[in-house]
């Protein structure tokens, strides 16, 4: 949402949002206002907190012109967008990732009551949009148990990265001494949350099933999250602790400069439980560095990655394909060069975020445009 913000015209855009620590730095260097509510950002998600945000947009949209409201994510973006169309009329739509889908499927096949509060936000929105096309198969999926009938009123935007800030030829000397990325080691890279769903231990599993053939090859991963225990536990037991670096605390002003020190970048997520691969960011972020992508076949990775293009899409259940297409990899580096060219091409035609931001605004406008003719079926009001 900072990225979109950043690139909505001066004066086009109100983000309404809570409090985050020392969010003025932040707000000082967008265009366009921040309204801030005089709550910590975690606490939205309260009753307090959506009651509070409720009435706050509903003013907002009372003393503004106000043409449209996207909601950053289902749940609670969506409470006060609903309470400001149903009083003020102000068209809604909702930003849908993949895995807050999972979580309401779930929801609404054991709680009547979680049942009419998604088919209320749901089936209120003027548009749903999800970051992948499997995402938006997901959300017609959704509708369809709840019997929403709106699945025209779904469409795709896939996400991007900043190929001015992500991009090749960085410097990295200061970020391999910090992180301890010896130059004499040929480094994986994997940047995602610490979860059971991204696949970290199959990323383990294949440097050490390969560390034999490949003395040199190691594994960073950046990120922090509850399996950092689990593996580091894993890594030592492999027998390849001195070949990984779990570094977490890591800002993402040293993001662009350690893709530059990957070979392969490896996005092995898999479908886990009520957890999925959206999209991607990060493998179109490695992708803008000119670094080859290998990736697993699931959730919305195919939107983000290209086969044979921008990267390989294997199988993540077992290491059975993954290790011959890591091997294939780290062999060719004819192919990692062209399949880094192709994602950078990729990225600097299409991924990126003047274009998702311009992708917004224009289905944002339109909608807008024709809110007087938009008529939403009756439902109960959401709870």
């Amino acid at each position: 949402m900072g990225e979109l913000a950043r690139r909505y015209a001066p004066g086009s855009l109100i983000v309404s949002t809570g409090a985050y620590p020392d969010d003025g730095e932040f707000d000082r260097r967008l265009s366009n206002r921040v309204d801030r509510l005089p709550v910590p950002a975690g606490r939205l998600r309260t009753f307090p907190g959506t009651w509070l945000w409720s009435r706050r947009a509903a003013a907002l949209a009372a003393s503004q012109s106000i043409e449209f409201t996207w909601c950053g994510n289902l749940k609670p973006a969506g409470y006060p967008a609903r309470w400001t169309w149903q009083r003020r009329g102000v068209p809604y739509g909702i930003m849908l990732h993949g895995g807050d889908l999972l979580i309401l499927r779930r929801q609404v096949r054991r709680s009547q009551l979680k049942r009419r509060a998604g088919r209320a936000l749901l089936g209120s929105a003027a548009v749903l949009v999800g970051n992948s096309s499997w995402t938006a198969g997901l959300c017609r999926e959704v509708l369809s148990e709840l019997g929403v009938r709106i699945q025209d009123r779904i469409q795709t935007v896939p996400l991007g990265a900043d190929p001015l800030v992500f991009r090749p030829g960085l410097g990295q000397d200061d970020v391999r001494r910090r992180y301890g990325l010896d130059r004499g080691r040929r480094w994986l890279l994997s940047v995602a949350r610490l979860t059971r769903h991204k696949g970290l231990d199959t990323g383990i599993q294949v440097l050490a099933q390969l560390a034999p053939d490949y003395p040199d090859l190691a594994y960073a991963v950046i990120g922090s999250g509850e399996e950092l225990p689990a593996l580091e536990r894993l890594a030592r037991s492999l027998g390849v602790a001195d070949r990984v670096r779990l570094l977490t605390g890591v800002p993402d002003a040293d993001l662009p400069a350690l893709y530059n020190c990957a070979e392969v970048y490896l996005g092995l997520s898999r479908l886990l439980d009520e957890r999925a691969e959206g999209f991607g960011i990060s493998l179109v972020e490695a992708s803008a560095c000119g670094v080859a992508v290998l990736a697993g076949r699931t959730g919305g990775i195919p939107d983000a990655v290209s086969d044979g293009e921008t990267g390989l899409l294997v199988d993540t259940e077992g290491l059975a394909t993954v290790l011959p297409a890591l091997r294939r990899l780290l062999d060719d580096a004819s192919l990692r060069a062209r399949l880094g060219d192709g994602g950078r091409r990729a990225v600097e035609r299409y991924y990126n975020w003047d274009r998702v931001a311009g992708d917004l605004a224009r289905i944002g406008h339109e909608q807008g445009r024709a809110s007087p003719k938009f008529r939403p079926p009756s439902l109960p009001d959401a709870h």
